[in-house]
């Protein structure tokens, strides 16, 4: 934070009046006398309003004076203010509070990866968010039952102070590290899937948001760098999401993307990132210079630690992402550290420094948003938090002495993504999680045993909420011609995507859902009956997802549950040693 533009008076840093009141659990602005003096008659200023901007650099724009006091309503019930007395016995922290707090620790790979910080409920940060309008991004609106991927992206764009160094100074911003982050539907567990950025891939063709607001529409390109569906022709995050959905058959609901500075400044913020190194390193390229043990990094340091290809395991990318996901582990550890919590300081510092490092779409584009974001992940145990890199192999139709891009692995690949699409986590399931699916289960397979409706009065339309362009008019087409499914309709897209097939009916359709299911080749997990009966003239609702190829081909296949040998992986809550 810039304290001397954000209400730095006498030489007080505002992150330091912030003092926790452990009678109501709110920070609350606390300015010395010299301060109070200078901005009587109140002591703390007015909210900045939605629509106030912090002064841009270099323009000579005086910024919002003073910083933001408690809010009216972030007291206790009962409508008292946080900054009045309480009787003993009063209740301690507010559960608001303590939410924000756990999600401070519990976003911490988010905080980096994609810069978002725990601490967010002051106005004045919208202010900081930049948001690109992109096709195909979610609504914002998160609840439990459908699961969350964010697609966190790192670009090797040299913009900010003291990058123009790094490398290719003229970078127009490529996808250097792409994480997805799948949240289950349970909010029990996460996966981070990185993706190799000399992965050859097809990129489709998108609509792209240029830097002068126009829209670009950038063709597809076959046989291509993945690092390529960012910068490249023009291309914006949104061709990005559109690449990942694309290779791996998982729909992405929104981005956040940050430049080197998120790194270097969030680490700082965070007061150092605690890493271990098995040798000495001495890299010039990325400037990382460490004796063998222990160290805690921040600022130029944290960045040449990620960016580094030259001093850990075989001085490949690959060996890099695992150096991040090291890294980013450490620092989620470090955010749940009580030293953190507590520290209204550090927390103000990462809301800053994370929301000025940070572009998303505009379903996330506000602190209103992202706090509901961090709702749904704060519950979530690092040790059910596991990073993969999406299997891959040397590129055969390169020379053995000159490898220079990979292609997938698909006989771990694809049990993987299996994995992911059906929302299986890559850690231990708990016994009781395990009996309650079973139970679950057996309660699905029952919705399967009973009489089937004849074809001819199956009435159902048919959406496509994630399948291949036009599936819904080719599944139409099959059920009329091939199954005499005659009263179905093709209501073209779905409003929300999903990742796997489902079919919605009421409980007097019963029998026609089991009719369809056996057509489709559906799981009873993908039936979903309500709770009042629909008459004879109502439609059933089927949803084709992501999981969807084809008209006829089935999607009973259950997902792998157990991880394939071999791949790379590792726990949030482990530490691990660079060597």
């Amino acid at each position: 934070m810039d304290a001397q533009s954000r209400g730095r008076a006498d030489e007080i840093d505002p992150a330091d009046q912030w003092v926790l009141n452990p009678r109501t659990g709110n920070y609350e602005l606390r300015l010395g006398d010299s301060v109070a003096q200078q901005q009587k008659p109140s002591v703390a200023t007015p909210r900045r309003s939605r629509t106030t901007r912090p002064a841009s650099p270099g323009t000579g724009a005086p910024a919002t004076p003073g910083v933001p006091g408690p809010r009216r309503g972030d007291g206790p019930p009962g409508g008292r203010r946080g900054g009045r007395s309480r009787k003993a016995g009063g209740r301690g922290p507010s559960k608001r509070k303590k939410r924000l707090a756990i999600t401070g620790g519990t976003l911490a790979f988010l905080l980096l990866g994609g810069s978002l910080a725990g601490y967010l409920y002051y106005q004045h940060l919208n202010g900081n968010i930049n948001v690109i309008n992109t096709p195909g991004a979610s609504s914002g609106t998160f609840s439990k039952g459908r699961a969350i991927n964010i697609l966190v992206i790192g670009t090797d764009k040299r913009s900010g102070a003291g990058n123009e160094g790094y490398g290719d100074s003229g970078s127009v911003g490529h996808a250097d590290t792409t994480i997805l982050f799948h949240v289950s539907k349970d909010r029990s567990n996460a996966t981070a899937l990185s993706i190799p950025r000399d992965l050859i891939t097809d990129i489709p063709a998108c609509s792209s948001q240029q830097s002068d607001g126009s829209v670009k529409q950038v063709p597809a390109e076959k046989g291509t760098r993945f690092n390529t569906s960012l910068g490249q022709s023009g291309r914006d995050p949104g061709c990005t999401m559109s690449t990942v959905k694309n290779l791996t058959g998982i729909p992405v609901d929104h981005f956040m993307m940050v430049d080197f500075n998120a790194v270097k400044n969030l680490s700082t913020a965070v007061g150092g990132v605690p890493v271990c190194v098995e040798k000495d390193v001495n890299d010039k390229d990325s400037k990382l210079n460490l004796k063998a043990g222990e160290h805690r990094l921040q600022g130029e340091q944290a960045l040449a630690f990620v960016r580094t290809r030259h001093a850990f395991g075989n001085e490949s990318d690959l060996d890099r992402i695992q150096t991040q996901q090291q890294f980013l582990s450490s620092m989620m550890r470090e955010m749940k550290s009580k030293e953190t919590l507590t520290s209204p300081k550090k927390f103000f510092s990462l809301a800053e420094a994370a929301t000025k490092s940070l572009s998303v779409d505009q379903g996330i584009g506000g602190i209103k948003q992202l706090t509901s974001l961090a709702g749904e992940l704060k519950d979530i145990d690092l040790k059910n938090i596991t990073f993969t890199t999406l299997p891959v192999l040397d590129n055969p139709a390169e020379p053995a002495n000159r490898k220079a891009t990979v292609v997938l692995n698909d006989s771990l690949a694809k049990p993987l993504l299996e994995m992911i699409r059906g929302d299986v986590s890559l850690t231990e399931v708990k016994a009781a999680k395990a009996a309650a699916e079973k139970e679950a289960k057996t309660k699905e397979d029952a919705q399967l045993q009973g009489a089937r409706s004849p074809a001819g009065d199956v009435r159902v339309d048919v959406f496509n909420g994630g399948g291949p362009s036009g599936s819904a008019q080719t599944t139409l087409n099959w059920l009329q011609n091939g199954k005499g499914v005659n009263k179905a309709a093709n209501r073209g897209n779905a409003p929300v995507k999903v990742a796997t097939t489902q079919l919605e009916y009421a409980p007097d359709q019963a029998d026609q859902a089991r009719a369809l299911a056996d057509m489709m080749g559906l799981s009873a997990s993908a039936l979903k009956v309500g709770t009042a009966n629909a008459g004879d003239k109502t439609p059933m609702k089927l949803t084709l997802g992501s999981d969807f190829k084809e008209a006829g081909t089935p999607l009973t296949a259950a997902a792998p549950q157990k991880a394939p040998e071999g791949l790379q992986r590792v726990e949030a809550d482990k530490a691990v040693c660079a060597k």
